[in-house]
């Protein structure tokens, strides 16, 4: 088996980094990133994500978003981490138990201010929210992070 390189190997190393992730013990889930400035997360509702009222609270639906639209976005720069600076959301339709996708994908930018946006599609193949992000170029060298690891 070969060993990836170039962004190839950039993306795999965003992949373990987002796994390394202490919240992903929360909220168990998994990112592919197929080609720069598009990422998937697959993950499962489960009734601990719910609110009073028997749906997915929000926290679950702006997690999956974000995450989807950032890692987009910082699967087109090797050196620095990306940190969210804003994120709108638009939420459709309650979100009940069961396997959801969040789809991001890159908008603009390729300095220092990246867009993205994202959507979350449900079991049955609908849209049931969708969200913008603007993310900023941090300080942070992804080298220096410990779930960062180019195999």
């Amino acid at each position: 088996m070969t060993r990836p390189e170039g962004a190839e190997a950039h993306h795999r190393a965003l992949e373990s980094l987002y796994a390394a992730a202490p919240i992903n013990r929360l909220f168990a889930s998994m990112l592919e990133i197929p080609e720069p400035g598009v990422a998937r997360i697959s993950f499962e509702i489960v009734p601990d994500h719910f609110h009073a009222a028997g749906a997915a609270h929000g926290t679950s639906y702006f997690k999956m978003l974000d995450d989807a639209a950032f890692y987009a976005c910082n699967s087109l720069i090797t050196d620095r981490f990306l940190l969210t600076t804003q994120f709108n959301l638009v939420l459709t339709r309650p979100l009940a138990a069961g396997p959801v996708i969040a789809e991001g994908r890159w908008i603009s930018g390729q300095r220092r201010v990246f867009v993205g946006d994202a959507r979350l599609i449900a079991a049955d193949g609908e849209e049931v929210a969708r969200g913008t992000g603007t993310f900023m170029r941090s300080r942070i060298a992804l080298a220096s992070l410990p779930g960062y690891r180019i195999a």
